[in-house]
């Protein structure tokens, strides 16, 4: 039997306004429109918070916590909204914490490559502060410009430059964390190496909130590399293109970034930000590399060997990857927003040679169940992203039954190449009943049992990721 809970009442409400403020808490309908959602489009998924409250510090969420346990009210942590599995729509109402007003970069030590930054901080500016002392904060996914390090840091997002400098995880020192309980705790350390009992600030990165709210990180920053280049090998034949990334890695060229475009998604892309890309009249199709260094020898030597490379791997042409090839990229997402406002992204990740097993087949898929769309992939480290779109217009109910349809086939290749179905974008709300139905039952019991310790009363984010009884 699955937990039920009380509503927010005119107390629960003046209680929540004497912890933040008055002006922090509001039950204004038109307010909380905006909290409906996250970047989900289909209105099946739209749920309302009864309340919304913008803390201003650890102390202010964790009496917030508290405040839910007393009442047994669920709770949505919330950072910018945007996610891509409903993982921050509020499914059970209750409270959604925002943390918007904790947007501090509260420390950046150039000397010894740290920062200490609230979870409000949008990616984009930690990269620039970072940028301007000579440094790189490497976490680089797509939205950069309108996400926020909470939710980088909730779903361990991934991003551009994950070849070389691995996901937001991998950014990690120490987390500070108010516990499903509204306890406010420490974990992890500023260590290079730490083997002193379970690695919980790891743990806690990619959970989606469901097992706390992270409210203060150290994250690891690095020299800024002096040199780079950016190329774009356009390929007439998918198969060479996504052969060429792993004779990338076997040379030894260490890219920051390898990015993919197929035909579908070059022409979507072109036409959203009015570019005549190369060859997307004549079915090319994009890999798009970057290199970095800190030598200028060795990054002409790389840059050598990698235009060799792409030769070999039969490239009709190799250019360098301006601005319009990077904007074409990044841009793929809002493209698919223009054409229909329920587009859907996937993001299945397989081991680097099973890329073409899924990329081959998917078109298959796509047909059969008459759905449209265009394939970008980071193929460094073999996360494929398909923007699926809703051309035929179907309503809310028919489309999520036609998603559903279409995620059972190609989660079933997935997973039979040793694959999982989500390598950034996390499991939320949207993905939770295949992510059962494909996942070994020991793990779900293992999570069950996780969840179930940390969180008695099932009240932080609950229905997301697993569901627990």
């Amino acid at each position: 039997m699955l937990m039920k809970y009380n509503p927010v009442t005119d107390e629960v409400v003046n209680e929540l306004k004497k912890i933040v403020g008055d002006k922090y808490a509001t039950t204004d309908p038109d307010k909380l429109e905006i909290y409906k959602t996250d970047e989900e489009g289909n209105s099946i998924y739209f749920s309302y918070p009864e309340v919304v409250v913008f803390p201003a510090s650890t102390e202010e969420v964790a009496e917030v916590v508290k405040l839910a346990n007393k009442y047994l009210v669920p709770i949505t942590p919330r950072s910018a909204g945007t996610g891509l599995s409903c993982g921050a729509i509020p499914v059970h109402h209750g409270i959604v914490i925002e943390l918007e007003r904790m947007n501090q970069i509260l420390e950046m030590d150039a000397e010894n490559l740290y920062c200490v930054v609230q979870p409000g901080v949008r990616t984009v500016d930690l990269q620039q502060a970072a940028k301007a002392k000579g440094l790189l904060y490497a976490g680089d996914p797509c939205s950069a410009e309108s996400c926020q390090i909470g939710g980088n840091l909730a779903t361990n997002a991934g991003g551009n430059k994950a070849v070389r400098y691995g996901t937001t995880r991998h950014q990690i020192y120490d987390l500070t964390v108010v516990t499903p309980l509204g306890d406010i705790v420490k974990v992890g350390a500023r260590l290079e190496k730490c083997s002193t009992g379970y690695c919980l600030e790891q743990l806690i990165c990619g959970s989606e909130g469901t097992l706390g709210i992270i409210t203060e990180a150290t994250l690891k920053l690095r020299m800024l590399p002096p040199y780079s280049f950016d190329i774009v090998a356009i390929f007439d034949d998918p198969a060479k293109a996504l052969a060429l990334p792993r004779k990338i890695l076997k040379a030894g060229i260490e890219p920051t970034s390898i990015e993919y475009m197929d035909n579908r998604a070059i022409v979507i892309s072109g036409d959203f930000i009015k570019c005549d890309l190369p060859y997307a009249k004549k079915n090319g199709v994009y890999d798009i590399i970057t290199v970095e260094s800190y030598d200028q020898d060795e990054l002409d030597k790389k840059m050598e060997k990698l235009g060799d490379l792409c030769d070999e791997a039969g490239a009709v042409e190799v250019l360098m990857a301006d601005d319009r090839i990077w904007e074409a990229r990044k841009q793929f997402a809002d493209a698919c927003r223009e054409i229909c406002l329920t587009w859907a992204s996937s993001d299945y990740v397989v081991p680097l040679d099973k890329i073409i097993n899924v990329t081959t087949e998917l078109p298959n898929i796509m047909k059969k169940h008459d759905i449209d769309g265009g394939i970008v992939a980071h193929i460094g480290d073999g996360n494929i992203h398909v923007n699926i779109l809703n051309t035929h217009n179907q309503g809310p109910e028919e489309w999520a039954n036609t998603l559903h349809a279409y995620d059972d086939d190609i989660f079933a290749l997935v997973y039979s190449l040793g694959g999982k179905m989500s390598g950034e974008h996390g499991i939320g709300y949207k993905k939770k009943e295949e992510f059962e139905k494909f996942t070994p039952e020991g793990e779900l019991k293992l999570m069950r049992l996780l969840k179930k310790a940390w969180d008695p009363n099932n009240i932080m984010n609950p229905s997301k990721v697993i569901e627990v009884e």
